[in-house]
């Protein structure tokens, strides 16, 4: 690639990331609050390095950041993993009475937590990040047709769940 081509690529990167760095750590402050800006950063530095592999469109730029700021989130999550179950080992020893909207608040996290990753992942792209089925597989790196797939049956499973729920809710 020349020199004309490399600094065009920069500046589209460094445009999208301008453009989109919202959305993406908002994405990420959803997920992981309290580490939403180091990855953010993460994210950034980490498609800065790889911007010999960013796509030449600038509207697959967005989903190309979602999906690295996906694969860092992932890595942050597997280091988290062990205080989460120390902090689900200490709650259980104390359980706390909840409200009604409480409850219900939980058992739709824990509806959503209990659906298989790939599920899981689609459903908080398309509710939480408002992208498209498509733009969302592009994020997780699968066909449109195979997440809109995935999409439907996460929904029957939540709304199957979240039925059960509601109907334990004294």
């Amino acid at each position: 690639m020349s020199a004309a081509g490399r600094a065009r690529r920069e500046d589209a990167l460094a445009d999208a990331m301008r453009e989109h760095g919202a959305d993406v750590l908002r994405y990420l402050q959803r997920r992981s609050p309290d580490a939403a800006a180091d990855l953010l950063g993460e994210t950034m530095l980490i498609a800065w390095r790889r911007k010999a592999d960013a796509p030449g469109e600038s509207e697959q730029l967005r989903p190309w950041l979602f999906g690295i700021a996906r694969m860092c989130l992932r890595g942050h999550r597997r280091d988290e993993s062990r205080r989460l179950r120390l902090t689900e080992r200490i709650a259980a020893l104390a359980p706390i009475p909840l409200d009604t909207d409480e409850a219900l608040a939980l058992d739709v996290r824990a509806a959503i937590a209990a659906l298989p990753e790939p599920q899981r992942e689609l459903v908080e792209l398309v509710h939480w990040e408002g992208l498209s089925i498509a733009d969302a597989a592009a994020v997780v790196d699968t066909k449109a047709s195979t997440a809109r797939s995935r999409y439907a049956k996460a929904r029957a499973t939540l709304e199957e769940a979240l039925a059960s729920a509601v109907c334990e809710v004294p």
